[in-house]
């Protein structure tokens, strides 16, 4: 890196850090920006599960030449060299690595971060305590044994105390002890755990978030004899400008629901459009994790374990029903590929106009194709599809039927302590985000990056888009006709 170095860029010079969950959407994003910004450290060792069928060379490779690596490529080639994989699964023990792994990350790792995790939220209770608790204990026991260690950075969410009017930027009680659950899915039968999930959830919308909340404890518990910190993002979306504007590369959340809507599958969805919406872009999230991290090693010790909250609470105020409208005449401008009808969609509050529409057009449409499948000897799918969208659907509309309500003074001052140079660098002022030009970054970032749609399809798109358009009014006036008929003819 020529030039004057930043505060920030200061502190990671030859520093070695280690990354779980290094190959996931905050992951990839968070490996290009210390590669790209913080260019003078030495090494990076990340973990990278094997799959079936996907050799880890073979993963990586395809990892490295997605766009959000290009700039890398074009200008830094040179710093993918201190990328490090190391073959391993925080469900295994010891992660899965061998001694000498261990041992090599105890005499040079300065700073971890732990953002592995089972983000599906339909996930059975077994599964999500055995990624996000048990996973995160084996991550603290290896970080206890780092023999320089600066800084333990551990990636929760902003919605793992639903319990809790307002959150503030601190470690909260459960109502159960996470070594009881932990030990409770380890020798209990899988189907008596099920049978007890829902009891054991209480309040919390699902396990995610509750296995959240109590690994949480546990990371608190080693405050202070290890340098931990929680940082707890809200809704995670697509990235602003870096490290390529719009990149996303997964359905999760607001995402999925915007393919669904965008392709027209999805029809209705149960939100409060007068409900501020709580999301925090990709790579705003990583700037703040990176400034996080430094801010805890370079500070004097608090009695208390350091906790940010990475929202948006206090800088811009932007309520559901104001994203969905922009993004919905985005979607008219830049419509996605294989529309399944005209994208015309809405938000309802009432649940009753929520289950008549979603019986009459998401349901019976869904089970009618397949019928039509069947008769004709296809592989049906539409079905299995409907069930991947509502539970995307039932995830969201949990937080976007209450008005969240965050404090994240901690960030906010520390974003104001920054440098000049630093607040550019790893820029979280989303103050000055332009929310109409941001949206439309979202809706074309999904198109290429998520749906690989490329933009020279559009025309075609457009095409079809008016078509659908043209028989969604004729389906929609004879609907009227059909009715009115009827009435008459019964009136007669």
């Amino acid at each position: 890196m020529n030039g004057t170095r930043s505060p920030i860029q200061s502190f990671y010079k030859n520093k070695t850090i280690f990354v779980t969950g290094a190959t996931g959407f905050m992951g990839k994003v968070l490996l290009e920006k210390l590669l790209y910004s913080c260019s003078d450290l030495d090494k990076i060792y990340f973990l990278v599960r094997p799959k079936k069928g996907r050799s880890i060379e073979l993963r990586l490779d395809d990892m490295f030449k997605l766009p959000i690596f290009h700039r890398i490529h074009q200008e830094k080639g040179h710093v993918l060299k201190k990328l490090q994989p190391l073959v391993g699964d925080i469900n295994m023990h010891n992660l899965g690595l061998t001694d000498e792994q261990r041992e090599t990350l105890m005499e040079e790792v300065h700073i971890v971060f732990h953002f592995a995790a089972c983000l599906r939220m339909e996930a059975k209770l077994k599964d999500a305590v055995e990624l996000n608790m048990i996973g995160t204990k084996r991550v603290l026991d290896l970080a206890k044994q780092m023999k320089h260690l600066q800084v333990f950075l551990h990636l929760s969410t902003a919605f793992c105390h639903v319990d809790q009017e307002e959150l503030w930027e601190t470690v909260y009680d459960a109502s159960h002890d996470p070594d009881d659950i932990m030990r409770l899915v380890q020798w209990m039968d899988e189907s008596a755990v099920d049978l007890i999930t829902p009891k054991l959830l209480g309040p919390q919308p699902n396990t995610y978030t509750y296995t959240k909340r109590l690994a949480e404890i546990l990371v608190a518990r080693e405050y202070p004899n290890l340098p931990c910190v929680i940082a707890r993002p809200s809704i995670v979306t697509p990235a602003v400008k870096e490290p390529v504007p719009g990149w996303v590369d997964n359905l999760n959340g607001p995402v999925g629901i915007l393919v669904a809507g965008g392709k027209g599958i999805l029809r209705t969805m149960l939100c409060n459009t007068q409900h501020y919406a709580e999301i925090i872009p990709v790579d705003f999230a990583i700037n703040a994790v990176i400034g996080i991290s430094h801010k805890v090693a370079t500070q004097e010790k608090s009695k208390r374990m350091p906790v940010y909250n990475i929202t948006q609470s206090g800088t811009i105020r932007a309520t559901w029903g104001k994203i969905l409208e922009i993004t919905k005449n985005f979607v008219y401008q830049y419509p996605f590929e294989r529309q399944a009808w005209y994208p015309d969609g809405a938000p309802h509050t009432n649940k009753f106009v929520h289950n008549f529409l979603l019986f009459f057009f998401h349901i019976i449409p869904a089970y009618f194709i397949d019928f039509l499948m069947l008769i004709f000897r296809r592989e049906r799918f539409m079905v299995r599809i409907l069930k991947r969208i509502l539970n995307g659907l039932n995830v969201l509309q949990y937080f976007a039927l209450r008005n969240w309500m965050f404090d994240n003074t901690k960030l906010l001052t520390m974003r104001n302590e920054m440098s000049p140079e630093d607040r550019k660098t790893f820029q979280i002022e989303l103050e000055h985000l332009d929310l109409m030009e941001y949206l439309k970054t979202v809706v074309l970032g999904t198109r290429q990056y998520c749906m690989k749609e490329s933009l020279s399809s559009l025309p075609k798109a457009r095409r079809r888009q008016t078509i659908m358009y043209t028989v969604h009014l004729l389906t929609k006036y004879f609907s009227y006709f059909g009715i009115l008929y009827i009435i008459l003819e019964k009136s007669k």
